[in-house]
């Protein structure tokens, strides 16, 4: 059974793997990274684990039971109980619900571990199945997003209300 975990250092190899399987999968819905993303992986990584450990963005890894990385679900711009929702699944798991079901997951504990209200999260207007994701989580459209959230492309910001979270552990 696939475990959402916070993103840790040991995650690093399966993290890249993730990413180079299913570059050219993710590509058809954002703007691809480009070459230097995955040549600086390594210190790209270590800059994404400070900023978790600064708290200003929090980073989950979805992985299978043999370690491999089915998906990435981050938390980003966490400040005044907001924060916005980014994530991406594999390619040879889209389609089943895990993403769906991993961020219904992850408003949770946005909600319990980390104190906040409302998550937003954008998504281009061809991204039909990240629209669906978001609909059947819980998130409303809220209005137009600039092409620069969404790799240069039109789309559209979604809200959820989390209600009332605890205080963050």
């Amino acid at each position: 059974m696939p475990e959402l975990k916070p993103l840790s250092a040991r995650h690093a190899p399966a993290v890249l793997a993730f990413e180079l399987v299913n570059r050219a999968y993710f590509a058809a819905f954002v703007s691809d990274r480009g070459d230097g993303y995955y040549e600086q992986f390594a210190d790209r990584y270590t800059a994404l684990l400070a900023e978790q450990e600064g708290g200003t963005c929090a980073f989950y890894v979805l992985v299978d039971e043999d370690g491999s990385v089915l998906g990435r679900f981050n938390l980003y711009d966490l400040q005044d109980g907001t924060a916005d929702l980014g994530y991406r699944v594999a390619e040879d798991v889209a389609g089943r619900g895990v993403a769906t079901e991993t961020v219904r997951e992850l408003c949770t504990l946005a909600a319990a571990r980390h104190g906040l209200r409302t998550l937003r999260a954008a998504t281009s207007l061809q991204n039909v199945a990240s629209q669906k994701v978001l609909t059947k989580a819980g998130f409303v459209p809220v209005g137009p997003a600039d092409p620069a959230d969404v790799g240069g492309k039109p789309g559209t910001w979604y809200q959820r209300e989390l209600g009332r979270p605890s205080s963050p552990l």
